[in-house]
């Protein structure tokens, strides 16, 4: 998820110390992409270990006066034969960007760590070991505390980081350095650790993305440094020690009793540690919001509306109401949506062997990128392609800020256990949520169920995105993990375009008339609503283009695997995959956006896209119209944790948004 980079030198002429200093740049601003609210680095030299972070990007952090200083002093200083360092660009999840010592480098027990990952059971670990005092609200200090325990009982260092981690769950990629010995470690569970090792020069250079070296190898300062070098991958539970000595590296597995024939080589260094001072203000909402009180809007908007709704017409197929944007019925009372739908033809395994078998890899390597959300859906594939289909996916992620923690908690889990390196491309989220806010309060000025969308159009980059990681890593096969019983027609349907045939199935694509009349539809909504245009049209723009135009050279995983909500929930169990506590639903649990937009379209037009999708499912054939009805009347309830989680993320008055739709005129008679 975070960025974490660094390396080992112990020879004064090569590469040089203006090399390194370089290197160092380079690798913090190419590590930035996986993370923007915070950055930092430990700088180890002979006799201290200086750490420096701040809350802010590490393209800001390097430009300041302090930094520079501080890289001058320490590696510039004489008599320091060996000089290490190791940085991290942090996408913040547990604990705030705001109190510094939740920043990385983590500074705990005389280590220094950096942390790609996310630890989803540290409260639990904390619990089981009372004796152990925690500081911080950072998930990664709880290793910390674990390993300096096992080693306070005499073990080994190996021996004790894999206690460590035979205890944690989740994601978990770390280097550390020491007060008392003369290590560098590196340990991953997930594969997100890649090194290019030159003993004979003296240096070693880590990177948690293969592209990252790549990068440097390719530039020409270091032709001499890197002539002919292999990147390596630290593989899934797997580490190694890096001697600040003599550069000799001990490999290890980890979650096996090793032993190794080596000592522990001691020292005693200091612990510096320093910030840059910058103080980010508390984000201050739009109005002091009641629980209470909002609550109670909700709740008597959502009781008087579902009065009406439950009288709506319905098809006696599906679900589907009256107020679905070009639906009709025939005599029957049968939807024109279930009069022209056609049952999905599944490719099925045999298929989809003859797809992957020619890109699968036997010498290890990354042989598929699998798009991954953390959702139920994208979990499920990740275990399928993993686990049944002996492939080595790279998980990808694309985070635009609307990403809950619960969502990334459990991409965690699932690349924890199942090995597999996860890439987590960052926008700089606090301009997209900005750019969200902009467009929630522009739409509330004129709400328009058509525009709604726009509210989502940030996330849109991850196609575009997932072309650029394909090309960076050399991988031609991408899959999809979309639902294609997701549908979501109605969203453009309220645009003024007419739904495809079910038997498309890139969903995700118009026509090109279609796209045109939906351009020129949201041109007109933007020039008669000025308020549109602001900072966030450009990221509209881009998410339009990512979306319609660009190339998707993708398969689906689930035109090959038939979808099943139950065999999926239950697999999912044997991972501890987490559901949210605010609805029995497992579907959209992680997108902290659905439950705003849903809360819209709910009261304003009387259904949701979980009518949509289960009536989609009746269709299938995989519930009963009755059991459709039931679960949409059950998952269209507001959700109220969330709401309010997207509110204050986004920095909008819950109480005032609520009154703003409430007011819109609806698609059904309310007397």
């Amino acid at each position: 998820m975070c960025g974490i980079f660094g390396f080992v030198s112990n020879n004064k002429e090569e590469p040089t110390r203006g090399l390194l200093k370089t290197t160092v740049s380079r690798l913090f601003k190419l590590s930035e992409s996986r993370g923007k609210d915070a950055s930092g680095i430990a700088i180890l030299n002979d006799n201290k270990i200086t750490v420096f972070k701040s809350d802010m990007p590490a393209s800001d952090l390097i430009k300041l006066d302090k930094y520079k200083d501080i890289i001058e002093k320490t590696f510039g200083e004489k008599g320091n034969k060996t000089i290490s360092a190791i940085g991290h660009a942090r996408m913040v999840t547990n604990g705030s960007m705001r109190q510094n010592y939740n920043n990385q480098p983590v500074i705990k027990d005389g280590l220094v760590a950096i942390h790609n990952g996310i630890i989803v059971n540290d409260k639990d670990i904390w619990n089981k070991y009372p004796s152990l005092e925690r500081r911080f609200e950072v998930d990664t200090e709880v290793f910390l505390s674990l390993v300096r325990k096992f080693r306070k009982e005499g073990n080994s260092l190996i021996k004790s980081v894999n206690e460590s981690y035979s205890l944690i769950k989740g994601a978990a990629s770390i280097a550390s350095f020491f007060n008392d010995l003369n290590y560098l470690l590196l340990t991953t569970n997930t594969g997100s650790i890649y090194y290019i090792y030159k003993p004979e020069l003296g240096f070693f250079v880590f990177a948690s993305e293969f592209y990252f070296l790549q990068r440097l190898i390719k530039d020409n300062e270091y032709d001499k440094l890197f002539f002919e070098s292999e990147i390596k991958q630290l593989h899934s539970n797997e580490g190694c020690l890096i001697s600040l000595d003599n550069l000799e590296k001990i490999d290890f597995p980890i979650g096996k009793n090793t032993c190794l024939n080596y000592k522990d080589r001691k020292v005693d260094r200091k612990i510096i540690g320093m910030s840059a001072g910058k103080k980010i203000p508390n984000c201050k909402l739009a109005g002091n919001i009641s629980d209470k009180e909002t609550n109670k809007i909700i709740n008597d908007t959502y009781i008087k509306t579902k009065l009406i709704i439950n009288k709506l017409k319905r098809c006696s197929g599906c679900v589907l109401p009256e107020t679905m944007p070009y639906i009709k019925f025939n005599k029957d009372g049968i939807c024109n949506y279930c009069l022209s739908y056609e049952k999905m033809q599944i490719e099925g395994g045999v298929e989809f062997e003859k797809v992957i078998s020619k890109h699968r890899r036997k010498n290890g390597k990354p042989d598929c990128i699998v798009t991954f959300s953390g959702g139920r859906d994208s979990s499920y594939a990740l275990y399928y392609i993993k686990k049944i289909l002996k492939m080595n996916p790279v998980a990808y992620s694309y985070d635009w800020g609307m990403l809950t923690d619960l969502g990334r908690r459990n991409q965690a889990r699932m690349t924890g256990a199942l090995g597999v390196e996860h890439i987590l491309i960052s926008a700089d989220i606090n301009k997209k949520r900005e750019n969200i806010k902009k467009s929630v309060e522009a739409w509330l000025r004129k709400p328009n169920l058509g525009t709604v969308p726009l509210f989502m159009a940030g996330d849109k980059q991850y196609f575009y995105y997932a072309n650029m990681l394909k090309k960076q890593m050399g991988i031609d096969l991408v899959i999809l993990c979309e639902n294609p019983l997701e549908r979501t027609d109605f969203k453009s349907g309220f645009c003024g375009i007419k739904p495809k045939k079910m038997r498309d199935k890139k969903f995700y694509s118009l026509s090109l008339i279609n796209i045109f009349k939906l351009f020129l539809y949201y041109t007109k909504e933007y020039l008669s609503n000025p308020s549109y245009i602001n900072s966030s049209l450009y990221d509209t723009l881009w998410a339009f283009a990512s979306y319609y135009l660009i190339p998707h050279n993708f398969i689906s995983f689930y035109n090959y695997v038939r979808w099943d909500e139950k065999k999926i929930e239950q697999t999912l169990k044997k991972y501890d995959w987490e559901t949210a506590n605010d609805t029995l639903t497992t579907w959209r649990i992680g997108d902290g956006t659905a439950s705003f937009y849903n809360y819209i379209y709910y009261t304003l037009a009387g259904f949701t896209e979980n009518d949509t999708f289960r009536s989609n499912q009746v269709r299938e054939g995989n519930i009963t119209r009755r059991e459709a009805l039931k679960i949409v009347y059950a998952d269209n309830k507001p959700r109220y944790e969330s709401l309010k989680w997207y509110c204050e993320t986004i920095g909008i008055d819950l109480k005032k948004a609520l009154i703003a739709i409430n007011k819109k005129p609806m698609l059904f008679s309310m007397s």
